[in-house]
């Protein structure tokens, strides 16, 4: 083992009991006894898992209750993760689908349940394929993490993280808020956990090594395989009442497996029996970003307020450092004081009376150079502003009319990664196969058949005020294109 006994985990019960009865006990935790139903427990007395004896329960719209301990009580108690209950999961949309107002602090919840749960299914494997050896600091770490991964998040869920400096990662934001507020302090006393830790198994630092236990159990927070996606991709879903986002998560977390050697290091890897919901998990989250994620109404909302707060930010009205500490209606209500340029007032006027930007003219991957040349203005929040600005300008003298710098707005989606780095195991292989095989030897699925398929589905729009749509679509082919053409160019 590479961590003293007294930090590693007990063997395992039921299904494990004879492999517990031949081990020797590890000093510091109580192991389970034949007949016995027992929490695993660390140095303190305390249950390792804090479902085994909650001293609360939180009903929720997807597990029916999640269970707390009474550390957990008082992290989710803490002003930091409070304010996660007032910033929506998936801001905008539900000015489209109206049941879409669950939060970040759900979601919160639900992650952490899913990583207990992932923690349970993989100590009932024993030594085969378990967590024997683990160290119980890596674990405790994955489930505090897992309840903290978006304490840093934004109002209005990631589109203000698009605007680049001074604008900073959601994780960089968490990490400051988990290593400087009452949160380290509940870490240090309560869990003896470093809050360093905590935040680099979020926000990995570069050139970081992290213990070899936290990198391994890292992927169930991180990577295909997260507890992040398992609980946002059905509970979007049933919050906007859409067939889509069905994944069967109890049979893939219990596939799940600790592989002791994939390419010389251990990694959590999945039985055959797993391929059948990671398939789903992977066609999941693509229609959600179809249908929802990438609406155009909620893309509108979502560059309209992008574009308020980086005129709010370029005028001093408002700094990334506040932003950090608002939420979802604060942040409109700061937007809209007198103090604040006339840009962000006029657009938060539109998106509190729900009156979205329209689109005047979409643009495919298969424009070829056009779709590649706004796509770099993703990474340029500062050069898409000055393209918008020139293009309301020149439109507004083609057109004889009155354009605001803030009338025309280009709408460039994230690009998505769907990378899938993760191997299966057989038991039995069948004939032609290896034990231990890559997703795409086991499927045949290569990574860019979901992304050419997303390539073609990802749109580029301008976006103008309703007034300005039928004039700029009649004008679209002698007038609108080339000019971003020209101005693209530049």
């Amino acid at each position: 083992m590479k961590e003293q006994a007294t930090d590693s985990l007990a063997l395992e019960r039921q299904g494990a009991l004879a492999e517990a009865e031949e081990a020797e006990p590890l000093e510091g935790l109580e192991v389970a006894q034949p007949g016995m139903w027992q929490p695993w427990r660390d140095r303190r007395g305390l249950p390792l898992l804090p479902d085994e004896e909650p001293v609360s329960t939180v009903r929720d719209s997807l597990y029916d209750l999640i269970p707390l301990g009474p550390r957990e009580i008082k992290l989710i108690g803490s002003a930091p993760f409070l304010r996660l209950q007032k910033v929506k999961q998936l801001g905008f949309v539900y000015r489209i689908w109206p049941g879409a107002t669950h939060t970040r602090y759900e979601h919160s919840l639900g992650c952490y349940h899913l990583a207990v749960r992932a923690v349970r299914a993989l100590l009932q494997r024993g030594s085969n394929g378990g967590l024997y050896g683990v160290s119980l600091k890596s674990v405790q770490t994955l489930i505090v993490a897992a309840l903290l991964h978006d304490i840093g998040h934004y109002p209005f869920s990631h589109v203000i993280e698009e605007l680049g400096h001074p604008i900073i990662a959601h994780e960089r934001v968490g990490r400051s808020i988990i290593e400087n507020s009452e949160i380290a302090a509940i870490l240090e006393e309560e869990y003896q956990l470093s809050p360093e830790r905590v935040a680099d198994f979020i926000d990995p630092p570069p050139g970081k090594r992290l213990p070899e236990d936290d990198e391994l159990l890292r992927s169930l927070l991180s990577g295909a395989l997260d507890v992040d996606k398992l609980d946002y991709l059905p509970r979007d879903a049933r919050a906007c009442n859409v067939p889509y986002g069905g994944v069967d998560v109890a049979r893939l977390q219990g596939a799940l497996r600790v592989h002791p050697n994939v390419q010389g290091q251990r990694r959590i890897v999945v039985t055959h029996k797993g391929i059948s919901p990671l398939h789903s998990l992977l066609h999941a989250r693509q229609e959600m970003f179809d249908n929802i994620y990438w609406h155009h109404t909620n893309r509108a909302f979502q560059v309209m307020l992008m574009r308020a707060v980086q005129e709010a930010l370029l005028a001093g009205a408002l700094s990334a450092e506040r932003l950090t500490g608002l939420d979802d209606a604060s942040l409109l209500t700061l937007l809209a004081e007198p103090q604040m340029p006339p840009a962000s007032r006029a657009l938060t006027e539109a998106l509190e009376l729900r009156r979205p930007y329209k689109d005047a003219l979409e643009i495919s991957r298969p424009a070829g150079q056009l779709f590649q040349r706004l796509d770099a203005l993703y990474w340029d929040a500062q050069r898409r502003r000055r393209v918008e600005q020139a293009l309301a300008a020149e439109l507004a003298r083609a057109l004889g009319t009155e354009i605001a710098d803030y009338e025309v707005l280009i709408d460039i989606p994230r690009p998505v990664n769907w990378e899938m780095d993760v191997w299966v195991w057989f038991a039995n292989p069948p004939v032609g196969m290896e034990a231990l095989v890559t997703w795409v030897e086991a499927t045949g699925l290569q990574p860019d058949d979901l992304a050419r398929y997303e390539l073609h589905q990802r749109r580029i729009r301008v976006l103008v005020p309703e007034r300005l749509r039928a004039p700029l679509r009649a004008h679209r082919q002698d007038l609108l294109l080339p000019l971003l053409q020209r101005l693209l160019a530049m």
